[in-house]
């Protein structure tokens, strides 16, 4: 049975708004660009929930009663919703024992045990998600994306994700990221690495691909909503970093214990901040 999970997420997303916050802008002029490289949600992606799976206990309870109807499932909610978390945990613990840090599952998998069908895993998924965590476009990226594309920068992406991540994107753009102009060798996922944000691998992860392309970080703008998971360790790798602080419900500032390059309140402005020749 194959699903459509972009029509999925059109069919059942509403138009969110950023919640503003009171940042102070700064606009380096940036001489030279090699790449500019995103974080999707809460840069990207306005997530209402704040960033990837981050629902409260109600929302969790509430996607679980949808993902399991939308399969037919008869199952009951609070049981496999604790499944789910226990699933997850035990996941991470696996993988942290094997060495890696900061330990990202495949979501495919945890659902494959929670339901009796293989074939609508993925459609559980998306529903859970789109219930969990509603998300709609950041204002302004079409035209942010389209413009840089028409300067030759190349585009990446460096995010915590989960395969239903890109259907976003043909859901709300119409294009894939591909057709967007995002390089797929300079998109970087963190359930593909089982290994996510904020650790500095999937940084020189992206390093190591610019360099393969005469590319290189210190040239590369790296946008990102959390300073701990996106700025500090994008700055650690050599990064030139735009802390995106658009939206009050995913903007993560910490002690500011990192200074970004740049801060950005709309993604228009990073557009200000490129050369007019890269």
């Amino acid at each position: 049975m194959s699903h459509d999970h972009p029509s999925y997420f059109a069919n059942h997303s509403r138009p969110l708004d950023p919640d503003p916050t009171d940042s102070e802008i700064r606009l380096p002029q940036l001489e030279k660009v090699d790449a500019v490289v995103f974080d999707i949600y809460g840069t990207l992606i306005i997530s209402a929930a704040g960033d990837i799976s981050l629902a409260d206990e109600n929302a969790s309870l509430h996607a679980m009663e949808t993902a399991l109807a939308a399969v037919d499932c008869k199952r009951d909610p609070a049981e496999a919703l604790q499944e789910y978390h226990e699933g997850i945990g035990l996941a991470q613990k696996e993988t942290r024992e094997r060495g890696v840090e900061f330990p990202e599952v495949e979501i495919r998998e945890i659902w494959a045990d929670i339901l009796e069908d293989d074939l609508v895993v993925e459609q559980a998924a998306v529903a859970y998600e789109c219930a969990a965590n509603p998300v709609w476009p950041m204002p302004g990226l079409a035209e942010v994306i389209k413009e840089i594309g028409q300067k030759n920068i190349p585009l990446g992406i460096v995010s915590n994700a989960q395969f239903y991540t890109q259907h976003m994107f043909p859901a709300f753009l119409g294009s894939t990221l591909e057709e967007l102009g995002f390089d797929p060798e300079l998109m970087i996922f963190s359930y593909q690495e089982r290994e996510g944000k904020p650790s500095r691998n999937l940084y020189r992860k992206l390093s190591d691909r610019l360099t393969q392309q005469g590319l290189v970080a210190d040239h590369t703008l790296y946008v990102g909503n959390d300073l701990r998971k996106d700025i500090a360790p994008a700055q650690a790798e050599g990064f030139v970093t735009a802390l995106f602080a658009g939206d009050a419900r995913s903007l993560r500032l910490y002690n500011n214990e990192v200074e970004p390059d740049a801060v950005v309140t709309e993604l228009g402005q990073i557009l200000e901040m490129l050369p007019s020749h890269s």
